[in-house]
């Protein structure tokens, strides 16, 4: 029934007395803000305007609406500016979800430069490995989410529909094979996966475990995973306890070493795919494109420094 136009035309009835300066302070022609004044009438089934000559006097009715046409438009107002300093990122929240080992290195990274840039925005920050983070998206919990999949594979696995969402590789992550110091193969310059066989192993995420049986099946045995954990200090120091064998992406290695480990390319090399997962609409967001784009100079930083092998 009522618009932000007519509200914007009682107001300015209400302030300045006359449809001529009403026109003339909103730009108007004084036959449209006429014309305006009897379309509100219609709709409100009720006289707004009492015309005496070249003079107006709002009735009971009329000084309802401008009442409270004011108190519309202000808040109107103030939506609209909030909304445009979102979108001149001068403003805004974006929540992001990342698998732990680029939580050590590549996050950091790309949130220290979105900050320089855009200090406005703010990002809610938590972990989690896919596929947590991938039901995230799509239940709407969080913007972007940095997840990873081996080659071959897609980060939904088949266990998630992938239809929908914006996958966007972002940084090739080698897996490299971690040896205590005084293992027998530890002078190689590359290690066989085959002549790890009758080794005991130390694996991380559910979605690791599965890639080493895998390359495991390829190269002709099963591995004997002795221990399990998510943490790679912990991995690094059962290894350099000499409890074990492990596969590590170098992108931990960044930020977690061990003086009594080596680090090892593996044959048949191994990588996984750093990805930016989010939705279509969302990637059109300024705030969420802003972090979007300090994720992948952050990726393209790290890539320079740990070139593939």
């Amino acid at each position: 029934m009522l618009d932000a136009a007519g509200l914007r035309v009682m107001r300015a009835i209400s302030q300045e007395g006359t449809f001529t300066a009403a026109a003339h302070a909103l730009g108007y022609s004084q036959p449209a803000v006429s014309q305006m004044v009897r379309r509100l009438e219609e709709r409100t089934g009720t006289v707004l305007v009492e015309r005496s000559g070249r003079a107006v006097r709002l009735t009971e009715a009329g000084q309802v609406l401008a009442r409270h046409a004011t108190q519309i438009l202000e808040a109107l107002e103030r939506a609209e500016a909030d909304v445009a300093a979102i979108a001149g990122l001068q403003s805004g929240v974006v929540r992001l979800m990342a698998f732990p080992s680029s939580s050590a290195t590549l996050v950091p990274r790309a949130l220290a430069l979105l900050r320089r840039e855009h200090p406005q925005i703010t990002v809610k920050f938590t972990e989690a490995e896919p596929p947590e983070s991938l039901a995230a998206i799509r239940s709407g919990d969080v913007d972007l989410a940095v997840a990873f999949s081996y080659e071959g594979t897609d980060p939904g696995r088949g266990e998630d529909d992938l239809a929908g969402l914006e996958v966007i590789d972002i940084l090739t992550d080698p897996v490299m094979l971690v040896l205590p110091k005084d293992h027998p193969l530890a002078d190689r310059p590359e290690v066989e996966l085959a002549d790890l066989a009758a080794e005991t192993w130390i694996a991380g995420c559910p979605r690791c475990r599965g890639h080493l049986l895998a390359l495991s099946q390829v190269a002709g045995f099963e591995p004997d995973v002795t221990f399990e954990t998510e943490d790679y200090v912990a991995v690094l120091g059962l290894v350099a306890a000499g409890l074990g064998v492990a596969l590590a992406p170098q992108l931990i290695l960044h930020s977690v070493s061990h003086p009594d480990v080596v680090v090892r390319p593996v044959s048949p090399p191994s990588r996984r795919v750093v990805q930016i997962v989010t939705t279509p609409d969302l990637k059109r967001v300024p705030s969420v494109a802003a972090l979007l784009d300090a994720l992948c100079s952050s990726a393209r930083a790290l890539a320079v420094e740990q070139p593939v092998p």
